[in-house]
């Protein structure tokens, strides 16, 4: 794709996205949503574009990550294990996805994406408050943490919403703090992802670049408005782009014909 001609027009289009996507991604996740099918639609192979979008992703998720820990709403003490973690189940997950086929994924997505929105839609629990936890934090960085990175590796959409989920439900956190962590675990779940496409050399790298440059001003700008959004907005957001992921599947798999 690189060999092609690519306008100005379209780079100028996926520029914007990519400020649109960095910006959704930050406060609730799923910016792989917007940025996948637009790469599709712009004439990139599918495996170009997933490849395509760990570069640009990887550029968002740095810098969302970079401002939580200037803003000290991260520590490297407490998150380091976690994203160490995070990495190595999106490698066997990238690994995993040049020998397995991934449509199985296409019937248990879905039903994962659901019962995350029923949970923010009916929750009690969410709250800026922090909360008892159901797993000690050495348990779910060894079990919740990889198993959500293989997935990420290996398929994708709603990463960053698990792990905010995960933070939520098991490890007791307000919201803003588990999205504030989902931050980071993504940013190490996308660096491994893009190390597995890089070497198999699945990046269009012209539109990547640019990308990149978008996702850096949407994730700058939604990293400042997460810890200013009213916390009902917050999960609102959650629940549409959960809902929105949830239509796309259903649409691929014709459940609408």
């Amino acid at each position: 794709m690189d060999t092609l001609q690519i306008s100005i027009e379209l780079l100028a289009l996926l520029f914007l996205v990519a400020v649109i996507a960095g910006f959704v991604d930050t406060l609730a996740g799923g910016g792989g949503l917007i940025t996948v099918p637009s790469l599709i639609l712009a004439g990139v192979p599918p495996v170009m574009a997933l490849g395509t979008n760990k570069l640009q992703g990887c550029m968002g998720t740095a810098t969302s990550t970079m401002v939580m820990f200037r803003k000290g709403k991260l520590s490297w003490v407490t998150i380091k294990l976690a994203m160490i973690y995070a990495f190595c189940g999106a490698i066997l997950g990238t690994l995993s996805l040049q020998l397995v086929s991934s449509e199985v994924l296409s019937f248990v997505v879905p039903v994962v994406l659901l019962l995350i929105a029923v949970y923010f839609v009916f929750s009690a629990k969410l709250s800026l408050e922090n909360q008892k936890p159901c797993m000690t934090a050495p348990a779910y960085r060894r079990s919740v943490v990889p198993v959500i990175g293989f997935y990420d590796g290996f398929f994708g959409p709603g990463t960053g919403s698990f792990f905010s989920l995960a933070g939520v439900a098991l490890r007791g956190q307000g919201l803003l703090d588990a999205t504030a962590s989902a931050k980071a675990l993504n940013f190490s779940t996308n660096i491994a992802s893009l190390i597995v496409f890089v070497v198999a050399g699945k990046i269009v790298w012209s539109i990547g670049l640019v990308m990149m440059a978008g996702q850096v001003i949407g994730a700058w700008f939604g990293a400042h408005c997460l810890f200013r959004v009213p916390l009902q907005f917050l999960r609102s957001l959650i629940v549409f782009v959960c809902l929105l992921m949830l239509a796309r599947y259903a649409m691929q798999m014709g459940w609408f014909e």
